[in-house]
């Protein structure tokens, strides 16, 4: 398989909770080439990311960011998920200090959720919360808990034109104000074989005038 068509597909994973639907949508619309999205468990994304199983990743900090680019793209609010019947339930917000005798867990996976039903508290963000809610359970802000942040990394050494494509359309670069690298690269080749051409003519021209 040659270069070009190794490339002609963007891989791009995303940690439970996040989605990518507004980007992906963009992307239709401007892009021909493939975009892949892969949800992966954060414990992975620096193995996929190393291992080349995916070319970018949506990811919450703390990550490992040696050999990586990490660019910010927002921050999460941190929520205590609880049970319908655990006392925090009753309030709109709560503070850290109100979770001073609690049994407080940090892994959202289904260990986590089974022991919220018998009286734990898990935090975590509140996109993964929303993502994965359920009707005996509910999650309240924790107002002074660090909020998560969360980037878009890709490794320092991957060579992927398409990556910067992307990139672009996260920043909200719009399809009038810019255009892709792709139509940038083919009108600076344009403009080249044009002046080549009209300094050929000159050359000629000169050339019958002696």
């Amino acid at each position: 398989m040659s270069d070009s068509a190794a490339q002609a597909v963007l891989r791009v994973g995303h940690v439970p909770g996040v989605t990518l639907t507004k980007w992906r949508t963009r992307w239709a619309e401007r892009l021909t080439e493939r975009l892949d999205v892969v949800e992966l468990e954060q414990a992975k994304v620096r193995h996929a990311l190393d291992e080349g199983e995916v070319d970018m990743c949506c990811v919450r900090l703390p990550i490992d960011t040696d050999g990586l680019h990490a660019i910010p793209l927002y921050e999460e609010v941190m929520v205590a998920w609880v049970s319908k019947e655990h006392p925090i339930a009753a309030f709109d917000t709560i503070t850290l200090a109100d979770l001073a005798d609690e049994t407080v867990l940090s892994e959202p996976d289904q260990v986590a959720i089974d022991r919220v039903n018998a009286g734990a508290v898990l935090l975590a963000p509140m996109s993964v919360a929303r993502s994965a809610s359920r009707r005996d359970l509910v999650h309240r802000p924790v107002v002074d808990a660090p909020p998560v942040p969360m980037v878009l990394a890709w490794p320092t050494d991957k060579d992927n034109p398409l990556i910067s494509e992307f990139i672009g359309i996260v920043r909200g670069r719009t399809a009038n104000s810019s255009r892709t690298d792709q139509e940038r690269a083919s009108r600076t080749a344009a403009v080249g074989q044009d002046r080549a051409r009209r300094g050929g003519e000159r050359s000629r021209r000169r050339s019958r005038r002696r």
